[in-house]
């Protein structure tokens, strides 16, 4: 993961800041997930890691992508495939999302929770974390029983674990040291 990670940097931050210069960053971020999708459709899995030629395998790519890619974009493609890279596309695409919400001075935060949250709840929730952030929060809630009761929030790598399990198992813990 880590690997993938490293390889797509530096398309991502590419793309994000030719995309931010050029103030088309949602478009950008809709073809590099296009793009991505495309990558990881089973016809196309086989001719990524074959042995077709460079441009070849560009013009397909953006043949089977179409209008979604502007000039720009597929320009974008014909490098990474000269690269032999056009499989870490996803990783490109969820790279260029982190830029985004950090440039939009956003973060996206998921709440598990062993019940259902009331909508007060979860506004409460979202203006703590907006305040602890100093950004906008996009809270992803879902439910979980086996938490007991309680809430594990998290954050980037903000981790807030208040459920009765997570009690239970730091409780476990110390008893057991």
């Amino acid at each position: 993961m880590a690997e993938l990670t490293t390889i797509a940097r530096p398309y991502a931050k590419a793309a994000f800041d030719f995309a931010v210069e050029h103030q088309a960053v949602d478009k950008w971020a809709e073809m590099l997930n296009f793009a991505a999708l495309v990558s990881e459709n089973e016809t196309m899995k086989p001719l990524l890691a074959g042995v077709m030629a460079s441009d070849r395998l560009a013009d397909l790519f953006i043949k089977v992508c179409g209008e979604q890619m502007d000039t720009h974009g597929q320009n974008l493609i014909k490098v990474m495939a000269e690269n032999d890279r056009l499989e870490v596309l996803p990783a490109v695409a969820q790279q260029y999302a982190e830029y985004r919400l950090e440039w939009a001075k956003e973060v996206e935060a998921s709440v598990v929770s062993a019940t259902p949250l009331a909508e007060t709840q979860i506004e409460q929730i979202c203006a703590s974390l907006e305040k602890r952030l100093a950004r906008k929060v996009k809270l992803n809630c879902s439910v979980d029983a086996k938490l007991i009761a309680g809430i594990i929030i998290k954050a980037g790598d903000l981790v807030i674990d208040g459920s009765v399990r997570g009690k239970l198992d730091r409780l476990s813990d110390k008893l057991q040291s």
